[in-house]
């Protein structure tokens, strides 16, 4: 599953390359986790930052494992599943972001993490679908989950699964709502490897509390208990 990113440029970064007003609650992410409140553009209201949890509705996620149900949503079953497919031509939304975080098996019980980044350390979005429920409390809550495809040739080796990482051509088919479904899967796809780069950081990232700019300078590869390791 892909559970970490990062959108660390400014607000007005953000403004400039999605041509949206962006609100005061946004702030840089240098571990966005799921359950917090992050930051997407929607079908719905594609001219500025909504505030959306990182996890989906239940409703058609019933009988998914945890990770599966309120974080990734795979490419390959939306059209398989009806419930699915219904939140993708209702709710689109994309979600800025300028890298994300995949962890490497390098022994049974040791994962070193990488951060891939586009390779002109550019912003680019994630393709996600996103859903409006009431929570026991009557509470509204909007709520997203990002897409997911099998992995390029160069996250392969870390993971075998990426986010789908839209450009702003298929960032615009994405969010206009007359777009037609075979369109919309067309653009489900693994951005190419030579567009990504990667490098090591510090396992301080698995704890989803902390979220500080140290978190993406590139660290030797060790695995989760800072142990250093011959694999990279």
């Amino acid at each position: 599953m892909i559970d970490r990113f990062t959108i660390t440029a400014s607000a007005t970064k953000i403004a400039e390359r999605f041509s949206v007003e962006v609100p005061d609650f946004y702030t840089p992410k240098y571990n966005a986790a799921p359950t917090q409140l992050i930051g997407v553009i929607t079908s719905n209201a594609p001219e500025g930052l909504s505030n959306f949890y990182w996890g989906t509705s239940p409703e058609w996620a019933k009988n998914k494992t945890l990770s599966e149900k309120i974080i990734n949503v795979r490419a390959e079953v939306i059209l398989e599943k009806p419930a699915i497919k219904r939140s993708m031509m209702r709710g689109r939304c994309i979600v800025p972001a300028d890298g994300f975080y995949a962890w490497k098996k390098a022994g049974k019980k040791s994962m070193i993490p990488y951060r891939f980044v586009d390779k002109n350390e550019g912003i680019f979005s994630f393709a996600a679908i996103w859903e409006e429920f009431e929570d026991t409390d009557g509470n509204e809550l909007q709520t997203f989950s990002i897409i997911t495809v099998p992995a390029n040739e160069l996250v392969t080796p870390i993971y075998d699964r990426m986010p789908v990482i839209l450009s702003p051509e298929t960032e615009a088919q994405w969010l206009n709502k007359e777009t037609k479904e075979e369109e919309l899967v067309s653009v489900l796809t693994a951005i190419p490897a030579n567009q990504l780069n990667l490098y090591s950081i510090s396992p301080r990232i698995s704890n989803p509390a902390l979220d500080v700019p140290s978190l993406i300078h590139p660290t030797p590869p060790a695995d989760q208990h800072g142990n250093l390791t011959l694999f990279d």
